[in-house]
């Protein structure tokens, strides 16, 4: 791997957790997705068929706008991108970011947190919606992952 960019969206803190574990593990530069309007614990409700979330998630078009964009996108050849899985797939802020930023010829690494869910979907659904970019399944980490575990798995793949 060459010059990396970890970029993360966390609502809760969790993702933020892991995100700068893994920035550690890799020696490289961490990005906070941050939306336009903070989530609040009201937004993310996912019993209330209203919440922001909840709303957000069943409008395939959404795209819940973001404060930040990553200036030098181009310098990096790996960008790892994480998030906490909403809905089976990742929250719509995730299109967002991808939207707003070059990504082409880049190699995408997807991780993401979640207290049951997979991130085999999470992928499936970015291949499916970004067919031209090289989007590759990385990795669903708990709440409590050590630095070491983490470390590993980078380990693992800087073989891809």
């Amino acid at each position: 791997m060459n010059k990396i960019l970890v970029a993360y969206f966390s609502a809760t803190g969790t993702t933020k957790k892991v995100a700068e574990k893994l920035a550690k593990a890799t020696g490289e530069n961490l990005f906070e997705i941050k939306p336009q309007v903070e989530y609040t614990s009201e937004d993310l409700n996912w019993n209330d068929k209203k919440s922001r979330s909840s709303v957000e998630m069943n409008d395939e078009f959404s795209r819940p706008e973001i404060e930040n964009v990553v200036e030098n996108i181009d310098d990096y050849d790996t960008v790892f991108i994480g998030f906490p899985v909403w809905w089976y797939i990742p929250p719509r802020i995730i299109q967002t970011f991808i939207e707003k930023h070059n990504l082409s010829g880049k190699k995408i690494i997807t991780f993401a947190t979640s207290g049951g869910s997979g991130i085999k979907g999470s992928t499936d659904f970015l291949k499916k919606n970004y067919s031209d970019l090289n989007i590759i399944e990385g990795k669903r980490f708990g709440w409590n992952e050590s630095l070491e575990s983490i470390g590993a798995w980078v380990e693992k793949i800087k073989k891809f």
